[in-house]
């Protein structure tokens, strides 16, 4: 055990974890099996009692990361659509799709802010906001604001629970990784709560459009 907390101690220190939290949070982004709240949590955990990485850069790194691949997300969208791909039409997937349309012509600010903090739920309204031509400029705004937020929180959240293991980095990265996917479906049930459940049948298509502001 202590072997591999040594070695939890000395890559946490090493410049390439950066890297590798930046390229985490760009693929999660239109990837959601990429666990990139588990690798920044579990990397702050270890900053609260070791120093390192530096919280305030990995919240930096995370944060740039996450943009990228909301971002990412969305130009692929705008590419293909949300019916290209054989995943994009099955069952859940135009559910999601079609559920994301109607709450971006709703309340688009608000959705694309906490859909960031659902990982499926964010692919889902990413993919869709560039689908329906959803003004990129205020896209782009949004997800500015909604990654900070996001790595922020994240990097709090390890920070927080980290602090109770000084002597145990693994253990305590692990309750804290434990605490935010409890966290994180805590805000998933509440949101399907406050939005309403998603409707048996729903195909997105074309017409499926949320209002002004869009591009074009």
């Amino acid at each position: 055990m202590q072997a591999i907390n040594d070695f939890i101690l000395a890559a946490a220190g090493q410049p390439w974890v950066l890297f590798l939290v930046f390229a985490c949070c760009v693929i999660d982004g239109f990837f959601p099996p990429v666990p990139s709240e588990s690798v920044v949590v579990g990397l702050a955990a270890v900053a609260a009692t070791a120093d390192v990485p530096n919280p305030v850069l990995l919240i930096v790194v995370a944060a740039a990361g996450a943009f990228s691949g909301d971002n990412i997300a969305y130009l692929m969208g705008r590419a293909t659509g949300t019916t290209r791909w054989k995943w994009m039409r099955g069952h859940r997937a135009q559910r999601a799709f079609g559920w994301a349309a109607r709450e971006l012509r709703k309340r688009p600010a608000s959705l694309i802010m906490v859909a960031r903090f659902v990982p499926i739920g964010r692919v889902a309204v990413n993919l869709t906001a560039g689908a329906t031509h959803y003004a990129q400029s205020y896209f782009v705004g949004l997800t500015v604001l909604s990654a900070v937020l996001w790595s922020s929180y994240s990097v709090a959240v390890g920070l927080f629970f980290g602090q109770w293991f000084d002597d145990n980095h693994l253990l305590g990265a692990t309750i804290a990784i434990i605490c935010a996917i409890v966290l994180g479906i805590a805000v998933d049930v509440a949101l399907s709560r406050l939005r309403g459940r998603l409707p048996k049948e729903v195909v997105l298509d074309d017409r499926n459009q949320p209002a002004p502001p869009t591009d074009g």
